[in-house]
C-alpha cells in the first residue's frame, strides 16, 4: 500500500525548496576514492591499473589459445615522465602495454614496450593494431605482429609471438609530423596509416601501404581531402583522425576527419584508392571517392564506424528500404567542464553513398550526472571498433570521459537508445584535470574514459586518460538479453 502525504501552502514550498538544495548539494559533489563505480546492466569482471600509465588505444586479440590486450599509450607527464615498470623496475616512457586476458577476472601484465619520449600527445604509442602471420598472405605462419605508432614519429613492426618478449621487427617510416589511430587488413595485408608527410599541408593524412609481408613493408600510395596535398593553395581541410576498412569484400574505406570540429565522413572506394592513379592531385584524389558528410563546424569525427547491410525490423513490412547501411560518427570532446560545443554520436544513412543523410544521435544527459561540475572532458570519444557477431550491429559502447562506458542499442539506427553504462571509481593514481578560472588553475580529480574495445567473448575493455588503468566488464539484465548472451 502506498502512502500520499500533501504538503500545503508554505510548508511544502520550504520542503521542496529543502529537497531541491539537498538534491543539488549531492549533485555538485564529484566521485571521491572509496566511491563505488556507478553502473546499470553492466558489471566489473577483473582490472589492471597498467602502472599508472595515461591509456590510449586497447586491441584485444585472440592468440593461439589466449586472449591478449594491447594498450597504446599517451606520453607522461611532467610529474611522472616516465613511471615505473614494475616487471623490470626500471623507469620507462609510456609505449604499449601487453596483458594476458584469458582470465578477465585475473589479468596478467606481461609486458611494456617503451614509446617515444615526451608528454601527453608528444611521446607514447598511442596506437596499436595485431595480425596473425597465418592470415596476413606473405607472413611467418608461426608468428604474430604488432602494427604501433613510436609517438608522433614513426610506424613500427614488432614480433609478438611471445607477447612477454616483444621484438622490433622493423620501422614502416620515419621522420613523420604526426601519428595516430591506423587501420590494417589482416586478411590481405594493407594498411592504412594515419602519418604526417613533408610536403603535406596537414599533419595527419593517410599513407596506403602493403604490410602482407611485414618485413618488408611496400609503400602504395599517399592519400587526403583535396586541399590537403603538397602544392595546394586556400583554407586547409581538417586533419585525419583515422580510417576504417572493410576489406575487399566491401570495398569501401571509411576516414574521418576532424575530432571536435570540421568534421568530415568520407566514403571511398578502396579498389578504386588501391590502384587509381597514385600521383596527389586534386583529379586523383577525388577520383576514389564515393560519398562525402561535411559536418558542423563545431563538431568532428574522430571515429566512423561502418554498420552495413542492417534490416530495420520497424520497415520489415515496408516495399523497399527495410534494409539499410549506416555509419556511425563518434565525436571526441577536446576541453574539460564544458568549455566547447558537446561532442555527440551520430547516426548515417549511406544507403544512397552520394546522398548520406544524418538520422539520428546519441548523447547522454548532462543532468544525469551533473557531469559539466566533475572535472574533465565530458563527451563522447570513441566507440569499439571491433565487427565480432556478439554485439555488431547490436549494441555499441562509447567511451565518454567523465561518464565512463555506454552501451547503446543501435538495433534501430534511427532511434539508438542507451541500455547501460559504467562509470569507474577512481583511484589514488586518477589524475587531475583542471581549467582556468580568473587566471588560475581550478583541478578536479576525475574518470576519463578514453577508448573501448571488445572481444568475441563478449567483454568490454575500456581504458583511462587520466592513469586509472583498464576496466574489463560484462554486460548483464536487459543488455545482456539483447546481445544474445547466456
Amino acid at each position: 500500500m502506498q502512502r500520499r502525504v500533501l504538503i500545503r501552502g508554505a510548508h511544502a514550498a520550504s520542503a521542496a525548496a529543502g529537497l531541491m538544495i539537498l538534491t543539488l548539494a549531492a549533485l555538485a559533489q564529484s566521485p571521491k576514492i572509496g566511491d563505488p563505480p556507478e553502473a546499470k546492466n553492466m558489471r566489473l569482471v577483473g582490472y589492471n591499473d597498467l602502472h599508472g600509465r595515461s591509456a590510449y588505444q586497447p586491441t584485444i586479440h585472440h592468440q593461439g589459445s589466449r586472449y591478449i590486450a594491447y594498450i597504446g599509450h599517451h606520453g607522461g607527464t611532467p610529474e611522472v615522465p616516465q613511471p615505473v615498470n614494475r616487471l623490470t623496475g626500471q623507469a620507462e616512457n609510456n609505449g604499449t602495454s601487453i596483458v594476458d586476458v584469458t582470465d578477465p577476472a585475473q589479468p596478467k601484465y606481461l609486458a611494456h614496450v617503451p614509446g617515444l619520449q615526451g608528454h601527453y600527445e608528444e611521446g607514447g604509442a598511442q596506437m596499436v593494431r595485431v595480425c596473425d602471420g597465418k592470415t596476413l598472405p606473405k607472413g611467418d605462419a608461426s608468428k604474430t605482429y604488432m602494427l604501433r605508432v613510436f609517438g608522433g614519429r614513426a610506424h613500427e613492426i614488432w614480433d609478438v609471438t611471445d607477447p612477454a618478449k616483444p621484438a622490433l621487427l622493423t620501422k614502416i617510416v620515419e621522420g613523420l609530423k604526426d601519428t595516430h589511430k591506423s587501420w590494417w587488413e589482416c586478411d590481405t595485408g594493407i594498411a592504412y596509416l594515419v602519418s604526417g608527410v613533408e610536403g603535406w599541408r596537414v599533419k595527419r593524412m593517410t599513407q596506403v601501404f602493403d604490410l602482407s609481408d611485414p618485413s618488408k613493408p611496400v609503400h602504395i600510395r599517399d592519400f587526403g581531402l583535396v586541399g590537403q596535398e603538397p602544392g595546394s593553395t586556400g583554407a586547409v581541410p581538417i586533419e585525419l583522425h583515422g580510417p576504417i576498412s572493410t576489406g575487399p569484400q566491401g570495398n569501401r574505406v571509411y576516414f574521418g576527419y576532424g575530432t571536435n570540429k570540421g568534421g568530415v565522413l568520407q566514403i571511398v572506394d578502396r579498389e578504386k584508392l588501391l590502384n587509381g592513379p597514385k600521383e596527389p592531385t586534386v583529379e586523383n584524389l577525388r577520383y576514389p571517392v564515393v560519398g562525402q558528410v561535411d559536418m558542423l563546424p563545431f563538431n568532428g569525427a574522430h571515429t566512423v564506424f561502418p554498420m552495413l547491410k542492417m534490416p530495420v525490423a520497424e520497415f520489415a513490412k515496408d516495399k523497399d528500404g527495410k534494409v539499410r547501411d549506416f555509419v556511425m560518427i563518434v565525436d571526441e570532446q577536446i576541453l574539460n567542464e564544458c568549455q566547447e560545443a558537446r561532442q555527440l554520436v551520430f547516426f548515417v544513412d549511406v544507403t544512397i553513398e552520394s546522398r548520406p543523410m544524418v538520422v539520428s544521435n546519441f548523447s547522454v544527459p548532462e543532468a544525469s550526472g551533473n557531469f559539466c561540475q566533475r572535472g574533465g572532458r565530458f563527451g563522447s570519444h570513441s566507440s569499439n571498433e571491433s565487427m565480432a557477431p556478439v554485439f555488431y550491429k547490436k549494441i555499441a559502447f562509447i567511451a565518454y570521459f567523465n561518464a565512463g562506458v555506454r552501451a547503446v542499442d543501435v538495433r534501430n539506427p534511427y532511434q539508438p537508445k542507451e541500455i547501460g553504462y559504467f562509470i569507474p571509481s577512481i583511484t589514488e593514481a586518477t589524475d587531475k584535470r583542471c581549467i582556468k578560472v580568473d587566471g588560475v588553475d581550478r583541478c578536479k580529480t576525475a574518470i576519463q574514459s578514453n577508448n573501448v574495445e571488445t572481444d568475441d567473448r563478449g567483454y568490454i575493455y575500456v581504458v583511462d586518460r587520466a592513469n586509472t588503468g583498464m576496466h574489463i566488464l560484462e554486460l548483464t539484465g536487459e543488455a545482456r538479453a539483447i546481445a544474445g548472451l547466456q
